[in-house]
């Protein structure tokens, strides 16, 4: 066995062993809303030998309207809606198990659940749509069971899709009522080295679970221009390329989402506030691990 593989297996069990290597539970509504958090969990799984597993709540048939590019490559007029429906749930979980595969997911639990329409009503969703207490319920299950130390979701600013939302309200809800210990649950956003503005959030006033007025910064932040490689020509803007790469259905994914320089992680208030340190420190560790070959 070469000296280096060596090495980074024995740093891996020992991480293991020790209780270092982290676990993390993504909870997202559509099939590459992960994109938005790659180069984390890349590093988490690649270079601290932890796991991530991602739950997907719906299978993002309503992105039809961005599949032209995608037709020749599947073979159907996927921007017909109907013929997107049909065909999309089974090509998304396709594209997504490609993308998860290269940054390191473990496992991928998909719920199944309707991907309607776009809209920014996070009520419509959670009362007329989704069965909200399965949900919850296979969540709680999950948590009980696999006793995650983290739950990455996406930040719920009053912009973003109602489904997104949904799905971080249903998460919150759910680490809010765990009769365990809870993991630490975190939004998380993009941004780039050219927005000189502070974002500021604060929570969604309907939902107080979503609170962040203690928190109204991102407490945390990984940076994915970090270079390396031969004469620092790469960096882990790479990493989420190549899972983007993946989602070929969707095609406005290439370019917008793919411009975040910054994955941004935003400490909400339900968490415990002596439990912010602790986060603190598995960022410190994880902004400092090295590429691994």
């Amino acid at each position: 066995m070469h000296r280096f593989t060596f090495v980074l297996l024995l740093s891996l069990l020992l991480n293991s062993a020790m209780g270092q290597a982290p676990k993390v539970l993504i909870v997202n509504a559509h099939p590459d809303d992960e994109s938005g958090v790659a180069v984390t969990v890349y590093k988490i799984t690649q270079e601290l030998g932890g796991i991530v597993d991602l739950a997907v709540i719906t299978n993002g048939e309503a992105g039809y309207k961005y599949s032209i590019l995608a037709e020749k490559i599947y073979g159907h007029p996927l921007t017909q809606e109907a013929v997107g429906r049909k065909y999309l749930p089974k090509i998304r979980k396709k594209e997504l198990r490609a993308g998860c595969n290269w940054v390191g997911v473990r496992k991928i639990i998909h719920f199944n659940q309707l991907d309607t329409h776009y809209t920014l009503d996070a009520d419509t969703v959670l009362q007329s749509v989704w069965t909200v207490q399965k949900i919850r319920q296979q969540l709680t299950q999950r948590l009980t069971k696999e006793k995650y130390d983290y739950i990455f979701c996406l930040l719920p600013t009053e912009e973003t899709h109602g489904h997104h939302k949904a799905a971080t309200i249903l998460a919150l809800e759910t680490v809010k009522d765990f009769k365990g210990k809870p993991p630490v649950i975190l939004g998380v956003s993009t941004g780039t080295k050219t927005d000189t503005t502070q974002k500021i959030f604060t929570g969604l006033e309907k939902y107080p679970v979503t609170s962040l007025r203690q928190n109204s910064s991102p407490a945390f932040q990984i940076d994915r221009t970090v270079s390396f490689g031969h004469k620092n020509r790469l960096n882990y803007k790479i990493v989420a390329n190549w899972l983007i790469a993946e989602h070929k259905s969707q095609g406005t994914m290439q370019t917008f989402m793919n411009q975040g320089d910054y994955e941004n992680f935003w400490y909400f208030d339900i968490n415990k506030p002596e439990r912010k340190e602790e986060t603190r420190l598995f960022f410190e560790k994880l902004g400092k691990t090295p590429f691994v070959k």
